[in-house]
């Protein structure tokens, strides 16, 4: 076939990935981790933990004569000369979790959230009459980029899972109808890439099919509201998806190059390469110089670099106005009013309505905020939010504000846990620092240093006092902000891989990140060990692979599962651990205290 033309480069992606971590790390950052199949080394040994008696100084944290108890065994002590001596429960890793016998119970705060951050597809399948929709079909070979089945009703069955874990608030991957076709995957075009991952949108009004009905999502949010999780909906206002051959034919947008018809078979989405081709081969039947371009989202919405639209510039030269991946950019920055894209005019069952003497940005800030007017979702994580002036995020966060304050006002009965919006925006390769965006509506940033930082906590938890130390300072500073970290995400890399897939590594790795200050994102099975997953020829896709129930239900993950049950649950009742100040009390055995109001908690850890 034909050389791929050059204009395709913004309308389907050579190289796949999700959001900003994903894109960066292939074009447009320098400073990245790496992306290959292997796992990195781990500096340093394994410390042996001790489960011998500890003496611990208490300081001023607990009074002379109070009592406390170990949450982990169990095991009570009194205060006597400032000390309390107890011993570790065999399966503690040397951890004493101090706090006061008649603590009272705390209220929710950000800062000492346990966020759980699921790839919908990829979770839980609670109903398998929905697995297939649109015309998508399995590649009967890895699955790499299709749909597995995971599901709005998958996420309610397991939310109890989530509690036990000490969750307070569940991260979903977007819920919106994603494009219908699929992408070549990877590098090397190996795989059919689909939008399971939910960042390739197609109607922003309607959840996808093969994630489930509107009844069923709020189910979902109602069901986590009455276990006292809020619901944080993963928001995308930098980009639509591409556009596929499944997609053009449907809509009616876009066409073909002249007598490559007979290329394609009755259902254009069911083309397939030859054997000498790879997946991408499918843009030499595309005419992107064809008029019916602008019948998808049209010239005044995207920059795409085809038909009439405007060529994006160089992302890293100018981020607002650029091409994350080839992907269409919105045209957020505009102030001309636009009509609804022809192809949602003619849209059967979507509910984008023309709106009087709107933008672009608008229309999203508009369907981004009915979720949360007619679901009460309590958050947005915002992904690629450097991409966007943060004009539109201030106004996003406004209208998100007046969304759930009507939300509450119409559901009176029902259990709300949240009264204020949150926003966290993704900002690759955002620090723990106080940066612009916490004056542009956002009340925390995704800190990419702690993965790297993590390893040496897991390995011997006193490594991380500089750290510990470092971000309590800074996040309760004269200017107090909130940083959420992780040590595994959908687009970097899997902790398990860090730590060279060690057990004891990933168990340890609980209390790296559960007592880092401010807001602790679990990635779903960190706590389990879900092992990596076929990845082709884009590193990032086994990092999605479907989470390990098997192992969860016949006990093998109980080891670790249980270990992260137990400091999940802790973290949970005492806020101050994200929250608070922190304060080393002993270097051997490593003792530190986290203190917010009248919340007061101890953790130590001794070692042979």
């Amino acid at each position: 076939m034909s050389q791929t033309p050059k204009k395709i480069r913004f309308t389907a992606s050579l190289v796949t990935c999700l959001s900003l971590a994903g894109c960066a790390s292939s074009q447009f950052e320098t400073a990245t981790p790496p992306t290959d199949n292997t796992s990195a080394s781990v500096s340093g040994g394994l410390c042996v933990p001790t489960q011998a008696a500890m003496t611990i100084s208490v300081g001023d944290t607990f009074a002379e004569g109070e009592w406390v108890r170990d949450f982990y065994s169990g095991e009570k002590a009194r205060v006597e000369n400032g000390e309390v001596t107890m011993t570790p429960a065999p399966e503690a890793e040397g951890l004493l979790l101090l706090e006061a016998v008649d603590a009272p119970e705390q209220s929710f705060n950000w800062a000492g959230a346990t966020v759980y951050f699921t790839v919908t597809d990829r979770f839980a399948n609670g109903r398998t009459d929905n697995d297939l929709n649109y015309g998508r079909q399995p590649d009967g070979k890895d699955e790499i980029g299709t749909f597995h089945g995971g599901d709005f009703a998958g996420l309610t069955q397991k939310l109890d899972y989530l509690r036990e874990l000490g969750v307070n608030a569940l991260w979903i991957t977007p819920p919106f109808e994603q494009i219908h076709g699929w992408v070549g995957g990877g590098d090397r075009g190996d795989f059919r890439h689909y939008g399971y991952h939910g960042y390739y949108a197609l109607d922003f009004t309607r959840p996808d099919a093969n994630f489930g009905t509107r009844e069923e999502f709020r189910t979902l949010v109602n069901e986590a509201h009455a276990r006292g999780i809020r619901v944080v909906m993963d928001v995308v206002m930098n980009h639509p998806g591409y556009a596929t051959l499944q997609d053009m034919q449907t809509f009616g947008f876009g066409g073909l190059r002249e007598g490559f018809e007979k290329y394609l078979p009755d259902q254009w989405g069911g083309w397939r390469p030859e054997t000498w081709e790879d997946f991408h081969a499918y843009h030499a039947l595309i005419d992107y110089d064809h008029p019916d371009w602008s019948h998808w989202w049209g010239e005044d919405w995207v920059r795409a670099g085809i038909g009439d639209y405007d060529t994006p510039p160089n992302a890293a030269i100018d981020p607002l106005r650029g091409s994350l991946a080839f992907l269409p950019d919105f045209k957020t920055e505009s102030d001309k009013t636009v009509d609804l894209p022809v192809f949602l005019k003619n849209k059967e069952n979507t509910r984008a309505e023309q709106l009087d003497d709107a933008t672009v940005r608008d229309y999203l800030v508009t369907w981004l905020t009915d979720w949360v007017r007619e679901f009460g979702v309590d958050g947005f994580r915002v992904d690629t939010a450097k991409h966007v002036e943060p004009e539109a995020w201030q106004q996003l966060k406004t209208k998100a504000q007046k969304a759930l304050e009507t939300y509450r006002g119409k559901n009176p009965g029902k259990a709300l846990p949240a009264e204020d919006f949150w926003m966290v925006a993704e900002v690759f390769p955002h620090t723990v620092t106080r940066s612009s965006y916490f004056d542009a509506g956002f009340d925390a940033v995704i800190n990419f240093d702690l993965q790297e930082e993590a390893r040496g906590g897991a390995a011997c938890l006193p490594s991380m006092e500089p750290i510990y130390s470092e971000y309590a300072k800074k996040m309760n500073g004269d200017q107090p902000f909130n940083v959420m970290s992780y040590i595994s995400s959908h687009d970097t890399r899997l902790f398990s891989r860090i730590a060279n897939n060690d057990p004891v590594m990933q168990k340890r790795a609980a209390s790296a990140l559960l007592f880092t200050p401010g807001t602790s994102q679990i990635f779903y099975g960190d706590e389990s060990r879900r092992p990596f997953g076929p990845t082709g020829s884009d590193s990032h896709q086994g990092t999605r692979s479907d989470m390990n129930w098997a192992e969860i239900d016949s006990g093998t993950a109980a080891p670790v599962l249980s270990h992260w049950q137990k400091l999940g649950q802790f973290r949970e009742r005492h806020p101050a651990i994200g929250a608070g100040e922190h304060q080393r009390l002993s270097t051997e055995p490593y003792v530190f205290s986290r203190t917010h109001g009248d919340d007061r908690v101890i953790i130590a850890f001794g070692k042979e």
